[in-house]
């Protein structure tokens, strides 16, 4: 069922609702784990999703330079799962990251068929050194990954 949600960017008292959607996510490994004060120090890269004045959902965008963007950190409160807010949260960072000067925008997810629905293809994770660097280095499926890498130009947008 479609879920009625407006989309803004995130504010520093956000940070706490944000943690709390993402926690559930990445007790099951299906994201990495941010603190509340990891998101308030970056708040500047996230936008939420919110229905009748509650936050249900989170998107981040990272800068890793040379137009190339991600999208991460995107998750939304169970009860609203498959009504469209996660669609719309991707779909305001892939025009913020546009805003930016974005060439490139890509993910690693669990549910690419979300983004493909968006314009995103499948790639191979081996076009994004830096995201391998700065965070799979760390994450715990790092030797057995099972996220499919995803992206999309935005010329083709």
């Amino acid at each position: 069922m479609k879920v009625s949600v407006s989309v803004r960017k995130a504010l520093l008292q956000d940070a706490e609702d944000i943690a709390s959607i993402l926690a559930p996510y990445a007790e099951q490994k299906l994201l990495l784990p941010r603190t509340a004060q990891d998101i308030s120090s970056h708040i500047g890269n996230f936008v939420v999703a919110e229905s009748k004045g509650r936050v249900v959902g989170s998107c981040a965008l990272r800068d890793y330079g040379n137009g190339l963007f991600e999208v991460r950190s995107l998750a939304v409160t169970k009860d609203i799962v498959g009504g469209g807010a996660g669609s719309s949260l991707v779909k305001a960072c892939v025009d913020r990251a546009e805003e930016l000067g974005a060439k490139r925008v890509f993910a690693l997810t669990y549910r690419p068929h979300l983004f493909q629905r968006l314009g995103f293809k499948t790639v191979s994770k081996t076009l994004f050194p830096q995201k391998i660097w700065s965070d799979c280095s760390n994450c715990s499926k790092k030797d057995r990954c099972d996220e499919e890498a995803v992206m999309i130009e935005i010329n083709e947008i």
